[in-house]
């Protein structure tokens, strides 16, 4: 069912009028603005004609009131109309001339308006103008800051033309904000920041192709500092006796060097700039990108010394394909290495995380490993001790060097060991060479020296008892010394092995008992292997007494000098923290001394058989004739006047006059029992102990009574004969008390000799006497020994 539409009342429209002020005579104004919404409801429910009706109905009654109230007032109504013309007349007048002067102020206004009109044109063109200026000027300004990026990035100053790009993008909002010159710069903001980047980038990597040329200067100045350090650490250690204990590196080292401060990338020589790499890092964290640069900085470090170390361990090492190249490109490939791996350090410490400390101890490690490998080929046929040297001394620098800088370096000092076991072999089997040629080319006479200087360079140069260089070099020269030229020469040859020895293993803080154990078993096998065993092969080849004798003196200085030896190695290790050292040759040389002495008895006894001719000796004589034997004058006066003159201790002539006269007392009593000599008479008996007593008393006189008791087994023999006791030798008590030294056996042999010459005479007397012996003989032979 459609709305029913609104009626609308006179007194309905009258109030509506009242609202709006229209038949409110007390209202001095027309609400002419509430007019509009009660045409619009008028128009929205669609009562246009009904609301028009009721208007116009309410116009006719309020015409009819007004026509009443003229009705009631006509005179004043007249009146008011007579008033009203003459005003109106005046009026009329009054507008005339108004129009008058309005003619005239509209053409004064006329012309002043044009004027204006054009006035405000002019301000609006100069506002204009005024804004157009302000725009350029600020592009202006803009396209300033753009150029100002572009001599920025030309003159380095990369940060401020980064800030100078974010300044162009936080200008404030203005007019020109919405320009299309604007908009066209901003985009072009980006391309700008891709410039400062590849601007600070190829700044970097100029930089780093600086860093890789300077890295052997950096490296040449660590070791430089080092070696300083070095040799500063030795003269304190050599004033202060408690430090000798500690090296370079030890605890107390370190603390005594912080007082000395050098900066290998800062000094008078060398100073690194490392502002391009801090620039770049900076700028490519300000863009967000500094995860880019790391990756790029680390392959490129990464790449570029692994072509950096193919240029030294290839390169360089192509031209150490032997040991005097390697000799001569070790250190400056150190030194190379050293400057790179101190760069990285110092990079790693002042950039926090931008260096990675897991990818320089990976490259770290790929370097010391192919040295260690070039360097173990290079020397692993080497034959020159001093290469060796001359090896460690670079890399133990270049361990101590880096090891100041928290690089591991244990596979380096491995690599010294390796070094130094092929060292040690290498120099041992140098020296070996040298001694078994000294020993066997040795004339075995005695040094002879001719001047003060020669004297004190080889006393100086051999190991002698306490006092004994004191008491040659006080001996006027020329001078003739105990022991020959092979002596002088392997104490000279062992001295430069130990120096040697020492010499490399100088700074080295490992494995002391291990290099102790080494050099004692060096040293043992030196001596014994080329000293001991060549000098025993002269031994069993010489016939000459006085080479012989020569050859006892040498080694029994040998035997001294290793005692020395021993204490002033021990002295030595003193100062390392290792163990003591022990020469098992001492053993050596103390049996060679024994196998010596009796060569040299040997050889003596040997002279003397040729001096005892005993082939016309008479052991059958009927009576003694109480003289000793001729031969016997000869070879008292031989043996008395070889042994003195022989260059020997006295220790050493007693045994060989004790051995001499045992050799003579076993021939005496090999021909008194033994089958050479088949009969025999008591008077030969006689003249035997006619010479022993002659011997005795020879050797009585020349102050060696005690050796004569190896006559005593003679003597008694021949005394149970003389006596003739054989019943109390019998007797085993008489036995023990006065015959201790005789042999039944031998007594039983010498009885037979006894019974056959009797038995071959044809007095009866003596065949009884000789029947006799035989019986005694048997009875003796059945005694026990």
């Amino acid at each position: 069912m459609p709305p029913r539409r609104q009626q609308f009342s006179q007194a309905d429209i009258d109030a509506q009028l009242q609202q709006i002020h229209l038949l409110d005579p007390s209202s001095p104004t027309e609400n002419l603005e509430s007019l509009a919404p009660l045409i619009k409801t008028i128009h929205d429910n669609h009562q246009v004609e009904a609301f028009l009706r009721t208007a116009s109905g309410l116009v006719e009654s309020k015409e009819k009131e007004i026509e009443t109230i003229c009705g009631n007032n006509y005179p004043d109504f007249v009146s008011s109309v007579s008033t009203l013309l003459t005003v109106r007349s005046y009026t009329e007048n009054l507008r005339e001339r108004i129009q008058t002067l309005d003619s005239s102020v509209s053409a004064v206004g006329s012309s002043f308006a044009s004027k204006k009109k054009s006035l405000l044109q002019n301000k609006k063109t100069a506002t204009n103008l005024d804004e157009t200026i302000d725009t350029l000027q600020a592009c202006l300004r803009v396209l300033d800051l753009v150029n100002r990026v572009g001599d920025m990035i030309k003159e380095g100053r990369y940060w401020s033309a980064l800030k100078s790009l974010e300044d162009i993008e936080s200008l404030p909002q203005s007019s020109l904000s919405q320009s299309p010159f604007f908009i066209y710069l901003l985009s072009s903001l980006p391309s700008l920041r891709a410039q400062v980047k590849d601007a600070v980038t190829a700044s970097t990597k100029s930089w780093l192709l600086e860093i890789r040329n300077t890295s052997n200067q950096v490296g040449k100045l660590a070791l430089e500092a080092m070696r300083t350090r070095t040799r500063r650490w030795k003269a304190k250690r050599e004033k202060e006796p408690l430090l000798k204990l500690n090296h370079v590196g030890s605890a107390v080292e370190l603390v005594t060097n912080e007082k000395v401060e050098y900066n290998v990338l800062d000094n008078d020589q060398l100073k690194v700039d490392f502002k391009p790499l801090y620039q770049c890092i900076h700028i490519y964290t300000a863009l967000d990108a500094v995860e880019e640069l790391q990756r790029s900085y680390q392959a490129d470090r990464k790449t570029g010394h692994k072509a950096q170390a193919s240029l030294i361990l290839s390169d360089r090492m192509s031209s150490a394909s032997s040991s005097l190249g390697l000799a001569t490109t070790l250190l400056p490939l150190t030194e190379d290495i050293i400057g790179f791996f101190i760069i990285e350090n110092h990079v790693l410490r002042t950039t926090r995380s931008f260096r990675s400390q897991r990818e320089v101890e990976e490259l770290w490690d790929v370097v010391v490993t192919r040295l260690v490998q070039v360097v173990q080929a290079i020397l692993k046929n080497e034959g020159d001790v001093d290469t060796f040297l001359g090896c460690k001394d670079v890399i133990l620098s270049f361990i101590q060097t880096l090891e100041g800088y928290s690089y591991e370096t244990e596979q380096l000092r491995s690599l010294i060991m390796i070094l130094f076991e092929s060292y040690a072999d290498l120099l041992e089997r140098t020296i070996s060479a040298e001694l078994k040629k000294g020993v066997m080319e040795d004339d075995l006479f005695p040094m002879y020296v001719e001047s003060a200087e020669d004297l004190e360079k080889v006393v100086g140069s051999c190991w002698l008892r306490k006092g004994q260089p004191e008491e040659l070099l006080k001996s006027p020269v020329p001078v003739t010394l105990p022991w020959s030229q092979v002596f002088y020469l392997s104490c000279s040859c062992i001295r430069q092995f130990v120096d040697k020895f020492y010499s490399f293993v100088e700074g080295v803080s490992h494995h002391h008992r291990d290099i102790d154990e080494l050099l004692s078993k060096a040293l043992d096998h030196l001596l014994t292997k080329h000293v001991v065993d060549n000098m025993a092969a002269r031994l069993a080849t010489a016939r000459n007494i006085s080479q012989i004798a020569q050859l006892l003196s040498n080694i029994e200085h040998f035997q001294v000098a290793c005692t020395v030896l021993e204490e002033q190695l021990m002295k030595l290790r003193a100062t390392q923290r290792g163990g003591s050292i022990r020469l098992q040759s001492s053993s050596s040389f103390t049996a060679l001394r024994s196998k010596s002495v009796s060569h040299l008895t040997a050889v003596v006894n040997d002279k003397l058989n040729d001096s005892m001719d005993m082939g016309e000796y008479d052991w059958t004589p009927k009576e003694s004739d109480g003289t000793p034997s001729v031969y016997l004058f000869d070879m008292v006066n031989y043996l008395t006047t070889v042994v003195d003159t022989l260059a020997v201790r006295s220790e050493v002539k007693e045994d060989i006059y004790k051995g001499a006269l045992s050799h003579i007392a076993n021939i005496l009593l090999n021909l008194l029992v033994g089958p050479d000599v088949p009969v025999i008479s008591e008077a030969g008996i006689q003249n035997l102990l006619t010479d022993i007593d002659f011997l005795e008393d020879e050797f009585k006189r020349l102050g060696k009574e005690h050796l004569t008791t190896v006559f005593s087994e003679l003597r008694e023999t021949s005394a149970v004969v003389l006596k003739d006791d054989v019943p109390g030798f019998a007797t085993p008590v008489h036995r023990r008390t006065n015959y201790s030294h005789v042999n039944p056996r031998r007594l039983s042999c010498l009885l037979d000799k006894l019974a056959r010459h009797g038995g071959s005479s044809r007095i009866r007397a003596d065949q009884e006497r000789g029947e006799k012996r035989r019986l005694e003989a048997q009875t003796v032979a059945r005694l026990p020994l």
